[in-house]
């Protein structure tokens, strides 16, 4: 069995003890890590800090070739980091509709190749002949970056690129769950990057690394991914030092297919947007509100491709749908499903607890369900899908709307200017047509209301990993 190593100031380090990572395809633990310790973040953090002067003032050009270095690394590297990936979040290679652990890899070097290219240069406020305004984009400092277990790497990536583009240094520390492939990626990026530059650090969950990340005085900021009570607790601890805080937070998207919808044409992608990576995704489609004249024959449809979706280990070349990641995600989301059946909700496919190894769950499609159940009510983040009828335009973008969560929402219709006419008046941070979690690399992602502050990708991004400082240069 592989055993797994923290990199702090570019050197692998280990702890005094090791805890197993659990495959959940087979509920074995298949590699071992550190389990890291807050006398370890101190020493990240130092050795962050101590690269920090250096890094930030390395030109900028040499920056963006190490960034896109690190995008070589993920290509060289990318069927080791494909194996991990699966057998730590139990996502198929492929999956459905091709989003498995290659989406996952392939996804984190394009993300590092387009952020590598990001630039934020100087703006003239004012020239003329009293004086020149300049506005001028700095880096913070040390960035304590906290990720989940259900899009592991990627999400490592997409915290990580925009720091270190912008000239800051890095302290990262994954889920307890799923550390394999980042512990794995930042070893090889310690082959590109200075000693400091990037540090990770693998703990348990009641080590308390996280916690401290958030009230270190050594770190500046704080991007994390996850759920909102975790968010908020982060927030609050923050405050000690003012640090900057990127938070993209629980979704409980909403998407409304439209009276002049073609159910059939639309079932396949409806039922991919809400089931790829088994529902484990922020932005997936989590509530589908279908007109009444729709209803029946869009739900018989939805039902009859989670029957037929393959679900399996995720190294098995013909899994679409491999397991829930976690016990306790599994157990969560099957208790939602016998709430809605206890409160006469049809389940139209799965719904059961599968016997033998592993967290596998049925891909589960529930008809005639409410707002006010917790199916409905609650994030799901798993294989289900609520569907739920209306009759008027305006009543359903405002129960769609009444919700603490506002990550993303979409509009299904066979007139795409007549949903895109509708998108303003969904409260969220995302709106597609005709799709649904389509994110990409160069367009703004991040919630309103609970599921967020600030945002990811692009621009606006990197932004996010900056200060701004105005220089005003008399001329007389």
């Amino acid at each position: 069995m592989e055993t797994y190593m923290m990199s702090i100031g570019g050197q692998p380090v280990q702890a005094e003890r090791t805890f197993g990572v659990v495959n959940p395809a087979t509920g074995e633990v298949f590699a071992r890590v550190p389990a890291g310790d807050t006398a370890h973040l101190d020493s990240a953090v130092a050795a962050a800090r101590a690269a920090f002067p250096a890094w930030s003032r390395t030109p900028d050009a040499d920056r963006q070739a190490a960034v896109h270095a690190l995008a070589g690394v993920l290509e060289r590297h990318m069927p080791e980091l494909m194996d991990l990936v699966t057998r730590e979040t139990g996502k198929p290679l492929g999956g459905l509709n091709g989003v498995g652990a290659g989406m996952e890899v392939g996804g984190a070097i394009a993300w590092t190749h387009v952020t590598a290219d990001l630039s934020l240069p100087v703006e003239v406020i004012q020239d003329n002949e009293q004086a020149r305004v300049e506005v001028h984009r700095k880096p913070l400092g040390v960035v304590g970056s906290i990720t989940p277990w259900n899009w592991p790497l990627m999400i490592a990536i997409w915290h990580v690129m925009p720091a270190l583009r912008a000239g800051n240094t890095v302290v990262l520390k994954p889920s307890e769950l799923t550390p394999v492939a980042t512990l794995r990626f930042v070893e090889l990026a310690s082959g590109v990057l200075p000693p400091g530059v990037l540090n990770v650090i693998s703990a348990e969950r009641d080590a308390g690394v996280g916690e401290a990340m958030a009230t270190h005085p050594g770190i500046d900021k704080i991007v994390f991914t996850g759920s909102t009570p975790t968010g908020r607790r982060i927030m609050a601890a923050a405050a000690g030092n003012l640090k900057r805080l990127t938070l993209e937070l629980g979704g409980n998207d909403a998407g409304i297919v439209l009276p002049d919808a073609n159910p059939e044409a639309l079932a396949a992608r409806l039922f991919g947007v809400g089931f790829h990576n088994n529902g484990q995704t922020c932005a997936c489609l989590k509530r589908l509100y279908v007109h009444d004249s729709l209803y029946e024959p869009l739900c018989q449809a939805l039902a009859r491709l989670a029957r037929d979706a393959v679900v399996g280990d995720g190294l098995q070349a013909d899994t679409q749908l491999g397991p829930v990641q976690n016990a306790r995600q599994r157990d969560y989301v099957h208790a939602l499903v016998e709430d809605a059946r206890a409160q006469g909700a049809r389940v139209l496919s799965g719904g059961q607890l599968p016997e033998g190894a592993g967290y596998f769950y049925p891909p589960t499609v529930l008809a005639d369900v409410r707002d006010g159940m917790r199916v409905v009510d609650e994030e799901q983040f798993g294989p289900v899908l609520p569907v739920i009828r209306y009759s008027d335009i305006d009543e359903v973008i405002a129960r769609a709307n009444d919700n603490p969560n506002g990550l993303g929402g979409s509009l299904w219709s066979s007139d795409p200017a007549r949903a895109a006419a509708l998108a303003p008046r969904l409260e969220c941070g995302s709106v597609w047509i005709n799709e649904h979690g389509a994110i990409q690399p160069d367009a703004p992602f991040g919630g309103v209301k609970q599921s967020g502050i600030g945002v990811e990708f692009g621009r606006y991004g990197l932004e996010e990993y900056t200060t701004i400082q105005t220089v005003k240069i008399m001329k007389s």
